[in-house]
């Protein structure tokens, strides 16, 4: 188990380093492509939106897995909200899995685009790099949701979730953190 943990702090630390990079990298080209042509009337970055492209490509579906991880994706509440423990407990197993199997059926779909792309020998118009290079991405971001995912529903199985319900492998509901039940008065419109 030791090894595992390791390599999930490695695959965090990955994970971590490309979000932050990504979105480093987004901000400094745009920015870097509206003073080079707004003050200094030059083309320098000339290749800027297809570097923001690739960016953001990578911080989308890279971000998938960390925010999993983290429980921080999206998600629809209201009936969770207000369930007990019991029914909270059991829709977050169902609703992890089920998100692991939607992600890997991506992850497959997403890799056969990814051939497809490799296969015809697109190139970029700026960089004139291959494109299969940035969506390249895609599949490895949905792969690894899923597995986060599958760690999600493993993680609520636990006697560490004997009496929590986990979002995500490094977050607990936080429904569970206060002692108290969601009211219909404590929400705010």
């Amino acid at each position: 188990m030791k090894v595992f943990q390791w390599i999930d702090k490695i695959v965090t630390k990955i994970e971590e380093f490309i979000l932050s990079f990504a979105i480093i990298l987004i901000t400094v080209m745009i920015a870097g492509n509206v003073i080079a042509r707004e003050v200094f009337s030059s083309g320098a970055f000339y290749f800027a939106y297809e570097v923001s492209k690739f960016a953001i490509v990578i911080a989308t579906f890279m971000g998938i897995a960390y925010a999993a991880r983290k429980g921080r994706h999206i998600s629809m509440s209201a009936f969770y909200d207000f369930a007990p423990f019991k029914v909270r407990k059991v829709m977050m197993i169902v609703i992890n899995f089920f998100t692991a199997i939607f992600m890997f059926v991506m992850a497959y779909f997403c890799y056969s685009f990814v051939m497809f792309e490799y296969n015809t020998g697109a190139i970029t118009t700026s960089l004139e790099l291959p494109r299969y290079l940035m969506a390249i991405f895609i599949p490895i971001g949905f792969l690894l949701a899923g597995v986060q995912f599958l760690r999600n529903t493993y993680i609520n199985f636990t006697a560490k979730a004997k009496d929590k319900v986990y979002l995500g492998t490094d977050a607990v509901d936080y429904n569970d953190d206060k002692d108290q039940d969601v009211k219909l008065e404590d929400i705010s419109v």
